[in-house]
Protein backbone atom coordinates (compact mmCIF):
# COMPACT_ATOMS: atom_id res chain seq x y z
CA UNK A 1 0.00 0.00 0.00
CA UNK A 2 1.45 2.98 -1.40
CA UNK A 3 1.02 6.62 0.59
CA UNK A 4 -0.80 9.58 -1.05
CA UNK A 5 1.74 11.86 0.19
CA UNK A 6 4.58 11.74 2.80
CA UNK A 7 6.76 14.64 3.39
CA UNK A 8 9.68 15.64 5.96
CA UNK A 9 10.44 18.27 7.78
CA UNK A 10 12.52 20.20 10.68
CA UNK A 11 10.21 21.00 13.64
CA UNK A 12 11.48 24.72 12.98
CA UNK A 13 10.59 24.77 9.52
CA UNK A 14 6.96 26.78 8.67
CA UNK A 15 4.26 25.49 9.02
CA UNK A 16 2.23 25.21 5.60
CA UNK A 17 -1.19 24.14 5.40
CA UNK A 18 -0.01 21.26 2.54
CA UNK A 19 1.73 19.75 5.44
CA UNK A 20 -1.43 17.66 6.87
CA UNK A 21 -0.72 15.74 9.89
CA UNK A 22 2.21 17.21 11.38
CA UNK A 23 4.11 14.38 13.74
CA UNK A 24 6.93 14.88 15.62
CA UNK A 25 8.72 11.80 15.45
CA UNK A 26 11.77 12.78 18.18
CA UNK A 27 12.04 10.86 21.95
CA UNK A 28 12.49 14.20 23.08
CA UNK A 29 10.37 17.19 22.20
CA UNK A 30 13.28 19.83 22.59
CA UNK A 31 13.69 23.02 24.08
CA UNK A 32 10.96 25.87 23.50
CA UNK A 33 9.31 23.66 20.71
CA UNK A 34 5.87 24.71 21.60
CA UNK A 35 3.31 21.95 21.23
CA UNK A 36 1.28 24.40 18.46
CA UNK A 37 4.62 23.19 16.20
CA UNK A 38 3.31 19.97 15.61
CA UNK A 39 -0.18 17.91 15.81
CA UNK A 40 0.62 14.85 17.38
CA UNK A 41 3.78 13.70 19.46
CA UNK A 42 5.69 10.27 18.63
CA UNK A 43 8.12 9.95 20.85
CA UNK A 44 8.12 5.83 19.99
CA UNK A 45 9.08 6.51 16.34
CA UNK A 46 12.52 8.50 17.29
CA UNK A 47 15.64 6.40 18.01
CA UNK A 48 16.84 6.12 21.22
CA UNK A 49 19.10 7.90 22.62
CA UNK A 50 21.42 5.58 22.82
CA UNK A 51 21.73 5.30 18.91
CA UNK A 52 21.30 8.67 17.91
CA UNK A 53 24.33 9.68 20.62
CA UNK A 54 25.91 7.07 18.55
CA UNK A 55 25.51 8.21 15.29
CA UNK A 56 26.37 11.95 16.24
CA UNK A 57 29.64 11.18 17.75
CA UNK A 58 30.74 9.05 14.90
CA UNK A 59 30.79 5.75 16.44
CA UNK A 60 28.50 4.39 13.76
CA UNK A 61 28.02 5.55 10.31
CA UNK A 62 24.94 6.43 8.47
CA UNK A 63 24.68 2.79 6.82
CA UNK A 64 24.77 1.36 10.32
CA UNK A 65 22.45 3.72 12.23
CA UNK A 66 20.01 3.40 9.53
CA UNK A 67 20.13 -0.47 10.11
CA UNK A 68 19.39 -0.19 13.91
CA UNK A 69 17.00 2.31 14.07
CA UNK A 70 14.93 -0.27 11.60
CA UNK A 71 15.61 -2.88 14.13
CA UNK A 72 14.46 -0.65 17.11
CA UNK A 73 11.14 0.62 15.20
CA UNK A 74 10.57 -3.23 14.52
CA UNK A 75 11.56 -4.92 18.17
CA UNK A 76 9.37 -6.96 19.84
CA UNK A 77 7.84 -5.45 22.90
CA UNK A 78 8.09 -6.74 26.37
CA UNK A 79 4.67 -6.29 27.46
CA UNK A 80 3.02 -8.90 24.90
CA UNK A 81 5.85 -11.40 24.51
CA UNK A 82 3.71 -13.71 26.69
CA UNK A 83 0.43 -12.92 24.90
CA UNK A 84 -1.18 -15.66 22.79
CA UNK A 85 -3.02 -13.49 21.13
CA UNK A 86 -1.32 -10.27 20.79
CA UNK A 87 2.47 -10.59 19.41
CA UNK A 88 3.59 -6.93 19.25
CA UNK A 89 6.40 -6.47 16.57
CA UNK A 90 7.42 -2.79 17.57
CA UNK A 91 5.65 -0.13 15.93
CA UNK A 92 4.66 -2.38 12.67
CA UNK A 93 0.58 -1.37 13.81
CA UNK A 94 1.62 2.11 14.33
CA UNK A 95 3.06 2.51 10.73
CA UNK A 96 0.04 0.36 9.38
CA UNK A 97 -2.26 3.50 10.67
CA UNK A 98 0.14 5.75 9.49
CA UNK A 99 0.11 4.12 6.05
CA UNK A 100 -3.91 4.07 6.01
CA UNK A 101 -3.77 7.70 7.05
CA UNK A 102 -1.43 8.89 3.90
CA UNK A 103 -3.69 6.58 1.41
CA UNK A 104 -6.07 9.66 2.07
CA UNK A 105 -4.21 12.98 3.46
CA UNK A 106 -0.70 14.50 3.98
CA UNK A 107 1.03 13.61 6.73
CA UNK A 108 4.60 15.32 7.35
CA UNK A 109 7.73 13.40 9.49
CA UNK A 110 9.21 16.09 11.96
CA UNK A 111 12.07 16.43 13.84
CA UNK A 112 14.93 18.70 16.07
CA UNK A 113 17.51 18.28 12.65
CA UNK A 114 18.20 20.98 10.06
CA UNK A 115 15.49 20.98 6.88
CA UNK A 116 18.57 19.89 4.53
CA UNK A 117 19.95 17.67 6.71
CA UNK A 118 19.55 14.48 4.62
CA UNK A 119 20.69 11.72 7.34
CA UNK A 120 17.69 11.67 9.08
CA UNK A 121 15.42 9.42 10.92
CA UNK A 122 12.56 10.89 9.54
CA UNK A 123 13.30 10.18 5.68
CA UNK A 124 13.38 6.33 6.93
CA UNK A 125 10.38 6.66 8.12
CA UNK A 126 8.52 8.46 4.80
CA UNK A 127 10.77 5.50 3.41
CA UNK A 128 9.44 2.48 5.41
CA UNK A 129 6.19 3.93 5.03
CA UNK A 130 6.46 3.95 1.23
CA UNK A 131 7.83 0.15 1.38
CA UNK A 132 11.27 1.71 0.32
CA UNK A 133 13.21 -0.06 2.68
Amino acid sequence: MLAKMIKTKSISTKAEKSDGLRILASRFRGHGVPASAYDVWMPNLGPTEGLLRSFKAGKIDWPQFSKQYKDEIFADSTIDRDNRTIKNHGQKFTLRLLQRIAKDETITFMCQCAEDEMHCHRHLLAKLLNGKI
